[in-house]
């Protein structure tokens, strides 16, 4: 770790919006079970949802204590998957490469991202408390001088220009404007480094947001984009498609899961599930390279 990011990893946030102070506001406050106890299994923290079919013998379980465990290791199992897929499309990279988690929350995918590749990994949050907690884990493991989490505003990282191979979102863009978010990314991108995204998005063939895709704004306090917005936004940011992936069945096993977890449900899994079989919530994975 240079002297300057030693520095700045915990420095004050760059300057921030209302609504941004209220979204730091939720994170930092946020305790739920359905991030946290998932994360305890192995010590990666992912705030994120999961894809792949689900092994529902777990429900069977006649054991009420062993029943849940088993619920909760499958559940941390699908959002894994949900990481490894987005971290394969990054590549390829080497342990030479540096690469930039925006709205990295409690780090997994930053982790993840470096064990794949042996890879530096940067995190952002707007969440002070979830950068502390990112970094307590990055040293846990030894890799803090390779992985590093940030307490800083993904629109204005201050991080170096062009020092970056490969940068991403999970399930982080609903908080931000994207003109201004890809534009960060472009910025920090090295001419043909790769961009990669895994969102929610409202399927704006349909017309305007569904009744089910505002219940789940208000939920999480976000503003979830039309799918046409990423191309658009990307297209204005010099960041090319280079893949895009429906995800929208292979998720609908880990609500399905989730319903059923008693112990983790947070009352927003019925809202998912309408909207995603009626066509108008998708999950959608964008992969685009920085030209």
């Amino acid at each position: 770790m240079t002297t300057a990011d030693a520095v700045t990893t915990t420095a004050p946030v760059p300057t921030q919006s209302t609504y941004q102070n209220r979204v730091a506001d939720y994170w930092n406050a946020e305790e739920n079970p359905v991030n946290l106890e998932l994360g305890k299994l192995d010590d990666l923290y992912h705030h994120h949802y999961g894809i792949g079919d689900a092994d529902l013998a777990v429900l069977d379980d006649p054991e009420p204590v062993r029943r849940r465990e088993r619920i909760t290791a499958e559940l941390h199992r699908l959002e894994h998957a949900q990481a490894e897929l987005l971290a394969s499309r990054l590549g390829p990279l080497s342990p030479g490469d540096r690469v930039f988690d925006a709205g990295c929350g409690r780090g997994g995918g930053s982790v993840v991202a470096h064990l794949r590749y042996g890879c530096e990994a940067d995190g952002v949050t707007i969440s002070a408390k979830q950068a502390e907690f990112a970094n307590a884990q990055a040293r846990k493991r030894g890799i803090d001088d390779l992985v590093r989490y940030h307490h800083r505003n993904m629109l204005d990282t201050g991080l170096p220009s062009g020092a970056f191979s490969a940068s991403w979102n999970n399930e982080s863009t609903m908080y931000v404007e994207l003109d201004l978010l890809f534009a960060e990314h472009a910025r920090l991108l090295r001419r043909g480094g790769r961009y990669a995204v895994i969102t929610g998005c409202y399927n704006d063939t349909y017309g305007q947001a569904s009744r089910e895709v505002s219940l789940i704004n208000a939920h999480y306090i976000c503003d979830i984009h039309p799918r046409s917005a990423y191309f658009r936004a990307m297209a204005r940011n010099r960041l090319v498609p280079v893949h895009v992936e429906d995800l929208t069945a292979a998720t609908i096993p880990y609500w399905e899961l989730r319903k059923q977890a008693d112990h983790l449900v947070t009352g927003i899994e019925d809202t998912f599930l309408t909207a995603y079989r009626n066509g108008s919530f998708q999950y959608l994975l964008i992969a685009a390279d920085r030209v």
